[in-house]
């Protein structure tokens, strides 16, 4: 699982937007219950430092019914690549493993680009979608608000894309599916 889904305010741990993250753990926990778990979450401010979202998930992840034991924490990272690099020394993923990618929907296409450049295969399970979909496009009552926040969140996945892409860290600009 990727980060950006907790961080600490005032002392206590904090679930962001991507809540679904959380969420998708213990479910895939339980359905695969010998399945390993990195969870890969430093601390990515530039000025302000507060600490790696890895050193906050444990007791969050065994209040939701996941044992500490079964998660293996990767505090290093500050962007996309360096969960991806960083995971995959961690992880020592051997030919054959299937390896499940958890990040927000929005987020996975860079995801998957960075994953696959650090070479570790993974499959994408994508969760916190912020669309249902095309029909969303003649929802023309939706609150303005809303829709620039979620034109926000787009630029700024699109803008890590093409940035990746120039700096090679993804070969691809949008990664597709792979069989």
């Amino acid at each position: 699982m990727l980060g950006g889904a907790v961080g600490a305010i005032r002392g206590e741990v904090s679930i962001r937007d991507a809540a679904d993250r959380v969420i998708a753990v213990p479910t895939l926990a339980k359905r695969y219950p010998a399945a390993r778990i990195i969870y890969s979450g430093g601390d990515a401010g530039l000025f302000v430092h507060h600490g790696s979202e890895a050193d906050l998930v444990t007791g969050l992840f065994e209040n939701l019914g996941v044992p500490a034991s079964r998660l293996t924490l990767e505090d290093r990272s500050r962007n996309t690549i360096e969960n991806a690099t960083y995971s995959k020394a961690l992880a020592q993923p051997r030919p054959g493993e299937r390896w499940l990618l958890v990040t927000s929907a929005l987020h996975m296409p860079r995801a998957i680009g960075a994953f696959r450049q650090a070479g570790f295969a993974v499959e994408a399970y994508p969760v916190d979608y912020q669309t249902g979909g095309w029909e969303d496009m003649l929802d023309v009552v939706g609150g303005v608000s809303s829709r620039l926040r979620g034109t926000d969140k787009a630029l700024h996945e699109w803008i890590g894309l093409i940035a990746y892409r120039i700096a090679g860290k993804t070969s691809e600009l949008f990664p597709a599916p792979r069989p």
